[in-house]
């Protein structure tokens, strides 16, 4: 073990979307960096094994979902034909090029990059294991924590064979089985059952609850539910999971259903996706001095300072949302701090988006928080099955709705449901963040034949008088 110490301006644990960000905008403004991760380049879980990959992969989906809606327009492209290998290869040249990219982009920087896996010795000393097996310590003056979050397992699920899979191993396509088991209808199952029922797997999802995407609003999911139930094999609402078994031709899962009867079935693959947990442990956080909640999350403040004053965290490691984007914004708000200025993490809407086939996406208040919450609320909603360029893409399921303030207009929240909802979302986010009513959006000219304009018409309908929508009372 080197017994060399070296001081740095800033330290930040984690190459992720939070923590290259936060290095990066540090470099930008003077300070000495040292980034510290387990990968060569930057990028985090969710470059090399989340965010990016699943991406490429559902957009190799939504290419074969095209190829099969054509048909109804008249273009017959036949059965796909489908080569695992260079579509995992592709897969894998999309996340190499990003990765590289970012390394190229802190070198440009000259942060000094150390390959390893970081533990605190005392709250101004790290241990960095290196994967040659060797370490080294570093003394810092001020870290930024951001070592993200791990796929969830249920214990008493959990067992050792190469079929049953995390949302990291679902990515690595192996191979695409017959049948495969999602457990837990989240966003990340759901997307993950949508590529490989796109790829011709035979998909069923077990979900605790009575409905998918627990926490979003009803209207919207069901418009998903709609199109996942004829792509899928079998969706089982209130169902629950109980035993797993390896056999020689597949994994035997034992559930029940919500009477509490037992059924037994064979998958070639299970997947298991309820969620994410935070990387806490095993970091020193107790050497250090640092806090932690119930959960696991490290406790933070508004300028994501932990409860030692210089050392920061951001990222799933300090709490909900976990979202790439939203762990980006707080790398800057904790760089931002460290550099004397007047900041705060207080956004007003953080965008969170599902991308399966339609996609989910939402900001700002939900109508499901509102009611809970007992905060009084107008609701505007448009219907895509009014939408020109809906019609013109064959896809008219999807919705958009305002929730506004039944007084002002203020808009609180923003729901949509549909193909390139992801997208839309931006609009919807920004118009909260601004303090933007229903009028302004009714007044703001959109391009037409576009989406986008039934954010418009949304704002037209909280007035009762969008142009396509039948006027009622």
């Amino acid at each position: 073990m080197s017994n060399t110490s070296e001081k740095k301006s800033i330290v930040v644990i984690g190459g992720g979307p939070g923590g290259y960000p936060a290095a990066f905008y540090a470099a930008d403004h003077g300070l000495d960096v040292t980034l510290i991760d387990t990968e060569d380049n930057p990028g985090g879980v969710c470059v090399y094994r989340g965010c990016i990959p699943s991406k490429a992969l559902l957009h190799i989906a939504r290419v074969i979902e095209e190829a099969e809606e054509a048909k109804a327009m008249g273009i017959d492209f036949g059965a796909p034909k489908i080569n695992v290998d260079k579509l995992r290869d592709w897969k894998n040249s999309v996340v190499s090029r990003l990765t590289g990219g970012t390394g190229m982009l802190r070198n440009q920087r000259k942060i000094k990059s150390i390959h390893g896996k970081a533990t605190f010795v005392d709250a101004n000393t790290l241990n960095i294991e290196k994967p040659d097996g060797s370490s080294e310590k570093l003394s810092f003056e001020t870290a930024i924590v951001a070592t993200g979050s791990h796929p969830t397992v249920v214990p008493a699920l959990k067992i050792d064979s190469k079929r049953f899979l995390d949302s990291t191993g679902a990515l690595d396509l192996d191979d695409i089985p017959k049948k495969l088991l999602v457990i837990g209808g989240g966003y990340i199952g759901l997307e993950m059952g949508t590529v490989y029922a796109a790829l011709g797997t035979k998909v069923t999802v077990i979900e605790m609850t009575d409905g998918l995407l627990p926490g979003a609003d009803r209207d919207l999911v069901k418009v998903l539910a709609k199109r996942v139930e004829k792509k899928f094999d079998s969706i089982l609402l209130k169902h629950k999971v109980v035993e797993l078994k390896e056999q020689k031709n597949g994994i035997k899962v034992g559930y029940e259903d919500p009477e509490g009867k037992r059924h037994d079935q064979i998958f070639d693959k299970v997947l298991m996706s309820v969620g994410r947990t935070p990387n806490t442990k095993g970091i020193g956080l107790d050497a250090a001095g640092i806090q932690v909640s119930q959960r696991g999350f490290i406790e933070v403040d508004g300028q994501r300072r932990t409860s030692v004053p210089h050392i920061y965290a951001i990222g799933d490691v300090t709490g909900d949302p976990m979202l790439a984007h939203k762990a980006s914004h707080e790398g800057i708000v904790a760089v931002e701090a460290i550099l004397g200025k007047k900041t705060e993490f207080e956004p007003q809407a953080i965008p969170a988006v599902v991308f399966t086939d339609p996609e989910i996406a939402w900001a700002g208040l939900t109508e499901t928080e509102a009611k809970a919450k007992g905060i009084p609320i107008k609701v505007s909603r448009f219907s895509w099955a009014a939408s020109g360029r809906a019609m013109s893409l064959e896809r008219t399921e999807g919705v958009t709705k305002l929730v506004c303030d039944p007084d002002s207009g203020r808009i609180l929240g923003v729901g949509i449901a549909g193909v390139g909802a992801g997208e839309l979302i931006a609009e919807g986010t920004l118009a909260i963040e601004m303090g933007a009513t229903a009028e302004d959006l009714k007044l703001t000219i959109h391009a037409h034949p576009t989406l986008s304009e039934t954010m418009m018409e949304a704002g037209e309908g909280f007035y009762g008088n969008a142009i396509h929508s039948i006027k009622r009372g």
